[in-house]
Parts: C-alpha cells; sequence; structure tokens
C-alpha cells in the first residue's frame, strides 16, 4: 500500500484529494490545521490527520521524521496548503511578498526537503506541487502580483529537484489550476461562468494519476488544468 503525505488536507483541493486517494486504496497521512471538512475520513484505517505548523522548518523536519520511522517509507507527497492575494504591482509591498511567499512556497519547501532526501536514499517518490495558471501566463497573474511570484517559485524548484534526483525514479512535478470550482470563487465572481473551471475532484483525478504511475518516464512535467476557462 502507498503512502501519500497531503498538506492543506482540509482546504477545497486537499479534502477531495483524500478522499481520490483513500477511495483508490493508499494509507492517506493528513495535514491540516482543522479536520472540519473531513469528517468523511475520520475512523477510516487507512486515514490520520496531524497538525503541523509548516511556516515552521523544524516542526516539519520533525513530522517527516517521524512518520518515516513509523511507516519506513512515504511513497509521495501533495502539497496543496497555501493562500491568495490580490493586488497589483502598485499596492503589493514587501510584507505582501512575504506573506505570500510563506504560505505558498516555505509551506512546501520545510516539509519538502526532509522527505525529497528520504526519496533519493529510497530510489522513489513522488513530490506534487500546486502552482497557478497566473504564473505561467503574465496576463493572467498582473493584478495577483505576490501570489504569483511565489507561486512561480515552485516550478523552478520542481525542475531543480528533477535536476538533482536524475537516474532515480524521483520525480518532482507541478499542476497547474486555472481557477477552481469553489464556493469561494463563485461567491467572489458571480458572473463568471462557473462551468468552465475544474473543480477540485476534477484535480484530485490528476494528482492520483501521477501518483499511480509507478515507473513513468515523464519528468519536469507541468500539468495544466484549466479546464475550458
Amino acid at each position: 500500500m502507498k503512502k501519500i503525505l497531503i498538506t492543506g488536507a482540509n482546504g477545497n483541493l486537499g479534502t477531495a484529494a483524500v478522499k481520490k486517494f483513500l477511495d483508490s486504496g493508499y494509507r492517506v497521512i493528513a495535514v491540516a490545521r482543522s479536520g472540519s471538512r473531513l469528517g468523511f475520513a475520520v475512523g477510516h484505517s487507512n486515514f490520520e490527520l496531524h497538525q503541523v505548523d509548516l511556516s515552521d522548518e523544524n516542526a516539519s523536519a520533525l513530522f517527516i521524521k517521524e512518520a518515516i520511522n513509523l511507516y519506513g517509507a512515504i511513497d509521495g507527497a501533495l502539497f496543496t496548503a497555501g493562500g491568495f492575494a490580490m493586488g497589483d504591482i502598485d499596492n503589493t509591498t514587501g510584507a505582501d511578498l512575504q506573506k505570500m511567499f510563506s504560505l505558498n512556497f516555505e509551506t512546501a519547501y520545510f516539509m519538502m526537503r526532509p522527505l525529497f532526501t528520504h526519496m533519493l536514499q529510497k530510489g522513489y517518490g513522488r513530490i506534487v506541487f500546486i502552482g497557478a495558471r497566473a504564473a505561467l501566463e503574465a496576463d493572467q497573474g498582473k493584478n495577483s502580483l505576490a501570489y504569483t511570484l511565489s507561486k512561480s517559485l515552485l516550478f523552478t524548484l520542481a525542475e531543480t529537484l528533477n535536476a538533482a534526483a536524475k537516474g532515480k525514479n524521483v520525480t518532482a512535478c507541478v499542476v497547474a489550476p486555472s481557477i477552481i470550482d469553489t464556493a469561494q470563487n463563485r461567491e467572489s465572481m458571480p458572473a463568471a461562468d462557473f462551468k468552465k473551471w475544474p473543480t477540485p475532484a476534477q484535480i484530485a483525478e490528476v494528482l492520483e494519476f501521477i501518483c499511480r504511475n509507478a515507473d513513468s518516464p515523464v519528468r519536469d512535467a507541468v500539468f495544466k488544468v484549466y479546464g475550458n476557462a
């Protein structure tokens, strides 16, 4: 049974990923501040929920060490934790940049770093970052500058990890959604055509596909999940 780590597990995408991976027979190690949306998983023999301060590098590293000691191996990791903020260049301060950097990059990097070393030693692993269309298309990101810049770092990080893991069955990729069909996004954009947006469940299907392919030759992959947006 593959063991999968999911951060931001109580969010819209994280919740969908937990459900998809449990339904697909994985052991899910979920990390979130709350389990308010995860009632469906409570009591499941292959599910556990942990509270970890993802902004704390030491706490993140300790958690990964304890998880490896407990399970012997972690096969994949989905870093869905993050945050969003509007603001063009005229309205984006250094503090805004730091906040988005912490939420979208450091929360992934701090936990990924010891996990990547573990995967290299084991010779197998799948690391999946959640990017954004805005980080790939400048016109999409001009009004959310701090968010866009923080997400863009994940693409570079994935490429760097793949270079370091060359010759081993360890890969990092980025899934880049467009606007995700969530209640929050519908409320903030009531005039939009929601049917064009990908749902969290559809994105979770892509996440499971990535982790399912144990011998995939694909490296440096960017999965654009835009729906019809």
